[in-house]
């Protein structure tokens, strides 16, 4: 079925239309309305709730624990906090590089990260909970056509005004605090000297070569990411087949309520 969004009583079904109208929204309202906005927009099922803000100030409040309270030497490379990302600097409502997530999800990645320690595989998280401000930041970035700082690493097929909708929308899953972005490290029998699997594109790189089953890349490559799909899958995370890296523990713990708490 086709998703719908709307915007009060009024759908917008064209793709074009939906780009347009939050383009207008950035241009008019600016990042920090967005998160409001969004609170507004129905991206989903017809018989589905609109998504709501939850009300929480702080980490604490939305129930999001970092993952290495659980596992503490967890590799990490939290790339929006820095600015290694698409965006090319720090995104907002990132104050520190962490992994946060709800408890059951983060529960369910510690019992991944230990199975596959057994192996002498580890995983390297790249972004977990991801405040609905960031997403906002996201949005604002797509809309200015005169940042191309990162089209080489990120989107080097592309134009950027393809982003805005079909690859960066205004509401992210990882904002309901059960999403995260990883890949596999292999390490050595005694733990140490780890290094990443080959998975044939880098993290957010926007094309159809990142998707999980991409024809074009060779069959190791694949054989790296369906390693990373079963071991993920085996704690109930859902794959998203045109990202990779992109992972949802399902059933998910609030499903319709999006947060907007810093990452600190």
């Amino acid at each position: 079925m086709k998703h719908r969004l709307t915007v009060g009583a009024h759908p917008v079904r064209d793709r074009l239309s939906t780009k347009s109208w939050i383009a207008h929204r950035v241009r008019s309202y600016g990042i920090a309305s967005i998160i409001v906005l969004a609170t507004c927009l129905q991206i989903a099922q017809a018989d589905e709730p609109p998504p709501q803000l939850s009300p929480a100030k702080t980490a604490a409040q939305a129930n999001l624990v970092d993952i290495r309270s659980l596992v503490p030497d967890i590799a990490e490379d939290i790339k929006y906090a820095s600015s290694d990302n698409f965006v090319g600097r720090p995104v907002h409502g990132y104050l520190a590089p962490k992994c946060l997530l709800l408890r059951p999800a983060a529960e369910a990645l510690a019992r991944v990260e230990r199975e596959l320690r057994t192996q002498h595989y580890r995983l390297k998280l790249w972004d977990c909970y991801r405040p609905a401000l960031a997403v906002a930041d996201f949005v604002h970035w797509a809309h200015d056509l005169g940042d191309q700082r990162t089209k080489p690493q990120h989107y080097p097929n592309l134009d950027k005004s393809q982003l805005l909708g079909d690859y960066i929308a205004p509401i992210s899953g990882h904002s309901r605090g059960a999403t995260v972005d990883l890949t596999m490290e292999r390490c050595a029998a005694d733990g140490t000297h780890c290094a990443p699997l080959d998975m044939g594109t880098g993290f957010d790189w926007f094309g159809v070569r990142a998707h999980t089953d991409a024809p074009g890349i060779d069959a190791k490559q694949h054989t790296n990411r369906l390693l990373l799909r079963a071991a993920m899958g085996r704690e109930g995370f859902r794959n998203y087949p045109l990202e990779w890296w992109h992972y949802t523990l399902t059933p998910e713990p609030t499903p319709h309520t999006l947060y907007d708490v810093p990452v600190e």
